[in-house]
Parts: structure tokens; sequence; C-alpha cells
């Protein structure tokens, strides 16, 4: 028999794939949360990526609603040095991200049943810095939504 964990402790995850400009270096930043993704993190994730990077950005995002609320505080604040562009409405086979989290559930994290939450977030870290090692995963993330780089 297999116990179950309280399933009210949760984990999300906000994730870029990032390519540089000059040299189409494919790059994977991430920050997990114990609470549910909202505005605010969202807007503290691209500012810290931002600075992280050390150059302008040009963000693609979904339309999750915390994002596009993120939009407006990051338009509101005078932030031109992160813009903003927006995939399709139910579009995820465009979202390279997508793809890398469908490859970590399947693949990396696959029948996997952590005790706890805190063994869960150990895991997942893990297995998101594995493959921010693997420069051919992260541009088959681009492949999957076929996108050139």
């Amino acid at each position: 028999m297999q116990r179950a964990w309280d399933r009210h402790d949760r984990l999300s995850v906000l994730t870029a794939l990032t390519i540089s400009p000059q040299r189409r270096r494919v790059g994977l930043a991430f920050r997990v949360y114990d609470e549910n993704v909202h505005t605010q993190l969202v807007v503290q994730f691209l500012i810290q990526l931002r600075y992280q990077l050390r150059r302008p950005l040009l963000v693609i995002l979904d339309r999750l609603s915390a994002h596009r609320a993120a939009a407006r505080v990051l338009r509101q604040a005078g932030r031109r040095d992160i813009a903003l562009e927006w995939l399709p409405a139910y579009a995820p086979d465009l979202n390279p991200v997508e793809a890398h989290w469908s490859y970590t559930k399947y693949s990396d994290l696959a029948n996997y049943l952590p005790d706890n939450v805190h063994e869960l977030r150990r895991t997942v870290c893990q297995s998101i810095r594995r493959q921010s090692t693997q420069r051919r995963l992260l541009s088959s993330f681009f492949q999957a939504a076929q996108l050139n780089l």
C-alpha cells in the first residue's frame, strides 16, 4: 500500500527557455514556489531573468491570467527593457516550454511518487538542472514547437 501525502501541498514552477540573439545559445531558467503562481511572482521572475541575462528581453508568453496581469504591471511600471509578445490562444503545441514540461513529466518524472512535497521539489529541481546542461535537448523543445533557431 502506498501512502499519499497531503494533497493541499503544492509546487508551482515558472520556466523560461532562453535564446541568446547572437550565438543562438539555448538556456533554461526556472523558479519553484510553494504557492500558486500569481502576478507578482511572474513580475519578479521576469525582472530577475532580465538581470541574470544582462540584456533587454523579448518574452513570449501564453495567455495565463497571471501572465496577462504581469504584462499590465510591467507596462504600468514603464519597463521598456522587458518586451512581451503573446502566443495564440489555445496553442500549447506552439509553446516550447510545454514541450519541456511534457519531457519533464513523462520522461524524468514518469511513475515517480514522492513521499512529500519537499522530496518532489528536490526531484523536480534536479530534473530541470540536468536538462539545463543538455543543449540538444533544449533545442529539441523549440523543434517540437516547429520553431527554427
